[in-house]
């Protein structure tokens, strides 16, 4: 059984054949599908797709790239879709500091904020984190992000960091740029990840795993990335399968059935 702890079947790139790569994904062992909205339209689709598949779930936040948009109007939004039974997360929220498409000052703004939801809704927060590692942990820090814990979303750092983020309770998760032939840093980060922090996850439609490297990433191929855990892990592909369905489990609070999740 495998669970995508990350995966935007929501977005544009797969409007035309949406259901057919989520038939692909069920027929290769996906079991649990956390679909992330992190703006209005996104949003509203991951909260359809959740209510409507017993083997979806729906993560929703706002993304740091469109941070500047975070107002009260949007947090009053959010505030009223995390009710939903089928949300099991916050996110994906954090900062990035490779588009410049926000401010930092507005970044970090709308992460304590989100944060703060976190903790008052009680659930784990999902991070988005792309060259801001060090401003990342700092906030995180601040704000106690141990009191209800979270995943680091595509980890791309090395073990020092990976240590660092497992010291604030957070949970590791690897895309397949864990299978990429220059990402030595984040394989020795995955050997190091307790196996019961460990995640895997897709980011599809981005980040496709060897062999799909340069394709359109699909929630399907979150298998290869639990090959590529496995490998560097040296386990069996079945441990990292039951493992990360576990954790995925009792971090989102969902208990497995036969046809997907009792929410």
């Amino acid at each position: 059984m495998l669970f995508d702890t990350h995966t935007h079947l929501n977005a544009n790139k797969f409007r035309r054949d949406q259901q057919e790569v989520i038939e692909r994904a069920r027929l290769m062992g996906v079991k649990g599908m956390a679909i992330v909205g992190f703006d209005y339209p996104t949003i509203k689709e991951a909260q359809r797709l959740g209510e409507q598949n017993d083997d979806m779930v729906s993560i929703i936040g706002w993304h740091p790239t469109d941070a500047d948009t975070f107002d009260e109007a949007a947090e009053t939004y959010l505030r009223h879709e995390l009710l939903n039974p089928w949300v099991v997360g916050l996110g994906e929220t954090g900062l990035d500091y490779y588009w410049d498409s926000s401010s930092k000052a507005n970044q970090e703004d709308a992460l304590r904020k989100q944060l703060a939801i976190a903790r008052e809704y009680q659930l784990p927060v999902i991070i988005h984190n792309r060259e801001a590692t060090a401003d990342c942990y700092r906030i995180l820090k601040d704000e106690h992000v141990e009191d209800f814990g979270g995943i680091m979303h595509s980890f791309s750092e090395g073990k020092d960091w990976a240590k660092k983020f497992l010291d604030l309770g957070m949970h590791i998760s690897f895309s397949g740029t864990v299978s990429y032939d220059k990402s030595d840093d984040i394989r020795e980060a995955c050997r190091f990840v307790p196996k019961d922090r460990l995640l895997i996850e897709t980011d599809a439609p981005y980040l496709a795993p060897h062999p799909k490297r340069g394709l359109r990433n699909e929630t399907g191929f979150v298998r290869y990335v639990a090959e590529s855990v496995a490998k560097v892990r040296q386990v069996s592909l079945n441990q990292v399968e039951e493992q990360t369905f576990k954790n995925a489990c009792q971090l989102f609070k969902l208990t497995a059935t036969d046809n997907g999740f009792r929410k």
